[in-house]
């Protein structure tokens, strides 16, 4: 089980944004690979830093970690909040560092290597049904995205001689100062376009439309953003693919209402039916299912169908099915039905004697939840 990321930096979840990067600022220093030099598990802590401080500097990220937990960016199948690489964490340091990325006093900043340059990220939006969700589901969506032209070649950028930063020393009243900005010849790829072919764009691009194969866990929630890792644009040059964000979208259920783990069911029954006691099959997400109704069902009555909701995507368990049931009351009567509810209209059976059991809805809603 992967760790918090709270517990990683050693901060509270009420932390403020200055607060996690001053956190972040503290454990990288701590364990950055130049002053713990072959040492993998100071590494391994580095990355790990890393990660949580993407996630928790990113006021989305954080709040959608805060509310599913790393499943919120591991849905499998190619998800993934992490696997960053030492290129991506050491970009993070121009922020909170300060300056283009320079830190003095680590050789794994600054302007002395070639930077990998990733490529943009994609955003699709995927509609599911209800049973979609509840029991996973792969799907084959068609994206179109920018991939190296075959044929392109690339050449080390003169400007920057193909750091993709470029360093201009300054006299200023406090001394010489040293800043870094990115190359604004190959826009921090180190590398411009040597040879292309005549349908590519400017950078030895061409739009391409491919087929992704996206596999979403069961128990997604509207609104939840997944990560395909390398299936955004390609970068130029030598740079890596960005990713495709898959956003998902919960459509309606004609029968069903969802409400966390749990679903909704609205069963109408007639007065014949509710006093004689009958059975009825309803839909659920997993297909269809018989349940009895006992004689003398009162309307308000909730039935519980155990395991039979939404899989938590933390992995806690499957929400239940609630059925409520309703006793129809016609709207229009004929002569003889006229006759025959006035008549009983009279009898004892007929007047209300509610029992203990028969509580109010909102006791019973509350009953189900405590």
């Amino acid at each position: 089980m992967k760790e918090d990321y709270y517990e990683i930096l050693g901060i509270s979840k009420s932390a403020s944004p200055a607060e996690i990067k001053k956190a972040y600022r503290k454990k990288a220093i701590e364990f950055h690979p130049d002053k713990n030099p072959g040492d993998s598990k100071a590494e391994e802590q580095f990355k790990k830093a890393a990660e949580a401080y993407e996630v928790l500097s990113d006021a989305d990220k954080k709040a959608r970690y805060d509310r599913f937990g790393h499943q919120a960016f591991e849905g499998g199948g190619g998800f993934g909040g992490g696997g960053m690489n030492m290129d991506d964490i050491f970009s993070q340091f121009g922020d909170i560092f300060g300056g283009g990325g320079g830190f003095s006093g680590f050789s794994g900043f600054g302007g002395g290597g070639r930077r990998t340059v990733k490529g943009s990220n994609l955003r699709i939006r995927v509609k599911l049904t209800l049973e979609e969700i509840a029991n996973g589901v792969e799907k084959k969506i068609k994206v179109k995205r920018k991939k190296v032209a075959q044929g392109t070649t690339y050449t080390t950028c003169s400007t920057c001689n193909g750091s993709g930063q470029v360093t201009r020393i300054q006299n200023t009243i406090l001394g010489r100062m040293q800043t870094s900005a990115t190359c604004s010849t190959c826009s921090g790829a180190g590398q411009i376009v040597d040879k292309k072919p005549t349908n590519a764009d400017a950078d030895g691009m061409l739009s391409v439309e491919e087929t992704v194969m996206i596999k979403i866990p069961a128990g997604v929630v509207d609104g939840m953003q997944l990560k395909v890792s390398g299936k955004g644009n390609d970068a130029p040059g030598n740079g890596i693919p960005g990713d495709l964000l898959v956003a998902i979208e919960e459509l309606p259920h004609e029968g069903l209402q969802r409400e966390g783990d749990n679903l909704h069911y609205d069963l109408y029954v007639s007065f014949s039916e509710a006093a004689l006691g009958t059975s009825k099959e309803i839909e659920t997400v997993t297909g269809r299912v018989r349940i009895k109704i006992d004689a003398g069902t009162q309307s308000g009555k909730i039935l519980r169908l155990r395991n039979k909701g939404i899989p938590s995507i933390n992995g806690y368990g499957t929400g239940d099915l609630l059925v409520h049931i309703n006793v129809w009351t016609p709207k229009t009567l004929s002569k003889e039905q006229k006759e025959f509810f006035e008549k009983m209209s009279n009898d004892d059976h007929f007047q209300p004697k509610p029992e203990k059991e028969d509580k109010s809805f909102f006791e019973k809603v509350k009953d189900m939840f405590s």
